[in-house]
């Protein structure tokens, strides 16, 4: 599908909102009051200084109460006498300044020595005078110098030290190696299995877990042992997550959640403290259950990445290996992880007395999408020509997940449009958008939305024409997502088994777009790059991973697709010949070639049908299924003696999932 520039623009930069917590904020306004009271404390309680001479004239004229003589810098601070501020301040106008909490100062000249001349002159004039011990003016000194750190040391105490705990839940020095496993209350929001939909065979292989933890001697009479970790594997969304809490539910004991993740920090054995911790909390408080979510986080092989073999992570591995092989039958605390990267955890803990038992968790059938889509519209009012078997059988491949989203984003388009019930129309556009993104408020001109038009044409013609391709859905000319418009085809059935027929067929449809472009406008655009790397991404695979390739036969090329970082050993990423590299870039662009050509001859032989999309679709914008057969009639059949592969897992890894 044709991108809607050559080059993208360039991203706008977010302002950052850095937000201060509340008790953050009220922390430092506290301190900024208390340094603001200490400085003009300190300010208001210190006296204005005069020279010596004047101070003399003062005495003289017994305007001072009594004067103190403070070391060590020999300074005297005269107090003046009720009543005589005001006389002070008219007789020595220069001086109203200095006056404050009547009191003024002057520094001694000569320091020690001029001490004597100073009392002689106090003497003289009559006025009574203090001369403070040297130790004690010291001592004074030192508490208004220990005042503000003694202010900085509370204000540590009292306000940082309690906010230097882990986020994840632990105190700062004892709670830091605490588990931050959460436990959730079996009367509150209490799962069981009937609040899960489908998944009958995972339900079945944990339903053993829960006659256990329900009465555990039934298995011990025989000298069963119940497995110690249920390993659930299967790709986002469906539902892992969910059956681990179901189990929790049915049988009605404690339920420990932590993700993978949460055991690892930047501090060297504090990831493997939190296991120690986890387990002896789960021993406590058995029989039990323990989840970690996405476990491949911390479990993935050992011995790989830069780092070598002493990081945090598998330091913390290993704390789960010990712990989980150090059970006793009689503990009756069973281990449930899910991840979707089964292929990256490390073979010890995939061995038996660790996670037994593995159960795929895999994506729904139709039958399946209709009872879990009956599940999240149960809450919901909808209209009497809604058919939820109708729009299960057309989401192939969604997960609960994304048939949750799929209802609450129907529900939010019909609350937009202020509607009582939810409609069959809002199911289509939470489909749409769902499916092949939001719509961009974009006003392309004429001859862009042409070339728009015959690029998706081309995708719609050459699918419906190939009976192997699906059978395309919808074809839009709305720019929605990053595109242009969007070719949305689906299969008419669930399949287990793709062939070469299929992958060759689904080339051919990849090349659709760009073939319409060289037939009519005689030259390539710039906007078929996403359909070049699905095309090629999708080659590249049929020839190394499942032997659809005459040259090199059948034979399994490992190719750098794992990156190191994934779990992966440090060597290198391939295991054949340079010579083996050419024959594979020879058959990946033969492939690319034979159904680029393929398309090319479909539409220049049908190119009628091709105009007819094209005018069709600058008309309304977008065809649905209906129409289109409107348009080009019946659709071919499909070949049904090929010889097919044998499908792909769904939890594979991503690149196999995007080739597939």
């Amino acid at each position: 599908m044709p991108s809607p520039r050559e080059q993208p623009p360039p991203g706008r930069k977010g302002r950052r909102q850095d937000s201060m917590p509340g008790g953050w904020l009220w922390a430092v306004i506290l301190l900024g009051l208390a340094v603001a009271l200490f400085i003009t404390f300190a300010n208001s309680s210190s006296p204005g200084r005069i020279p010596y001479s004047e101070f003399k004239k003062l005495a003289d004229d017994k305007m001072f109460a009594k004067v103190v003589i403070k070391p060590p810098d020999y300074r005297m601070v005269g107090e003046f006498d009720k009543g005589k501020v005001e006389e002070a301040e008219q007789k020595y106008p220069d001086l109203r300044k200095q006056i404050k909490n009547s009191k003024i100062e002057t520094l001694i000249p000569g320091g020690a020595q001029g001490v004597n001349d100073a009392v002689q002159t106090l003497q003289k004039s009559g006025t009574a005078y203090l001369q403070e011990d040297e130790s004690s003016a010291w001592v004074g000194s030192l508490l208004m110098f220990l005042l503000p750190a003694v202010i900085l040391i509370l204000f540590f105490v009292f306000f940082l030290l309690p906010r230097l705990r882990d986020p994840l839940g632990g105190g700062f020095l004892s709670n830091y190696v605490k588990s931050p496993a959460r436990r959730y209350d079996k009367s509150k929001m209490r799962v069981t299995f009937d609040d899960v939909a489908d998944m009958a065979a995972a339900k079945f292989e944990l339903q053993e877990i829960v006659d256990f933890l329900k009465s555990p001697e039934k298995f011990q009479r025989l000298g069963a042992q119940i497995p110690k970790g249920v390993l659930l594997i299967g790709p986002p969304g469906t539902g892992k997550t969910l059956l681990a809490r179901a189990v929790a539910g049915e049988a009605g004991v404690p339920f420990y959640s932590i993700s993978g993740s949460e055991f690892i920090q930047m501090f060297v054995g504090v990831g493997a403290s939190r296991v120690r911790d986890m387990f002896r909390t789960a021993k406590e408080n058995a029989p039990c259950l323990l989840f970690i979510d996405e476990i491949d986080a911390v479990g993935r092989m050992r011995g790989a990445g830069v780092g070598g073999g002493s990081d945090e992570r598998e330091q913390t591995l290993n704390q789960i290996l010990s712990e989980m092989d150090g059970f006793q039958p009689n503990e009756s605390v069973i281990v449930i992880a899910a991840t979707n990267r089964p292929d990256v955890l490390d073979s010890a803990l995939l061995r038996p007395g660790r996670f037994d038992r593995h159960v795929t968790v895999d994506r729904p059938t139709w039958q399946g999408r209709l009872a879990i889509l009956k599940v999240h519209t149960r809450n919901k009012p909808l209209a009497d020509d809604v058919n939820l078997e109708a729009i299960a059988r057309k989401m192939i491949g969604m997960t609960g997940a994304d048939l949750r989203n799929l209802a609450n984003e129907a529900a939010l388009i019909a609350t937009r449009e202020n509607k009582n019930r939810i409609d069959r129309q809002d199911f289509e556009h939470a489909a749409d958008r769902v499916l092949m993104g939001a719509k961009r408020d974009e006003v392309l001109s004429a001859e862009d939305k042409r070339r728009t038009a015959y690029h998706e044409a081309g995708h719609a013609l050459v699918s419906w024409l190939e009976p192997a391709a699906d059978r395309p859905l919808k074809v839009s000319i709305i720019p929605r997502g990053q595109s242009l418009g969007v070719n949305l085809g689906i299969a008419e059935e669930e399949r287990f088994h793709y062939g070469t027929d299929y992958f060759k067929a689904r080339l051919v449809t990849l090349m659709g777009g760009r073939a319409a472009d060289r037939l009519i406008f005689a030259q390539p655009f710039a906007g078929h790059e996403n359909d070049l790397k699905q095309a090629t991404r999708l080659a590249r695979f049929m020839v190394t991973h499942w032997g659809m390739s005459d040259r090199l036969g059948p034979m399994s090329f490992r190719v750098g697709e794992e990156h190191v970082f994934l779990g992966k050993e440090i060597q290198e990423q391939r295991d054949f010949s340079e010579e083996s590299a050419a024959i594979i870039d020879a058959e990946v662009q033969k492939l690319l070639r034979e159904a680029d050509e393929r398309a090319f001859q479909l539409l220049e032989g049908h190119r009628p049908q091709l105009e007819l999309l094209v005018e069709a679709l600058l008309q309304k914008e977008e065809l649905h299924k209906e129409e289109i057969e409107q348009l080009l009639g019946v659709k071919p059949e499909r070949d049904n003696g090929v010889l097919e592969a044998e499908r792909v897992p769904s939890f594979a890894s991503p690149a196999i999932q995007a080739a597939t």
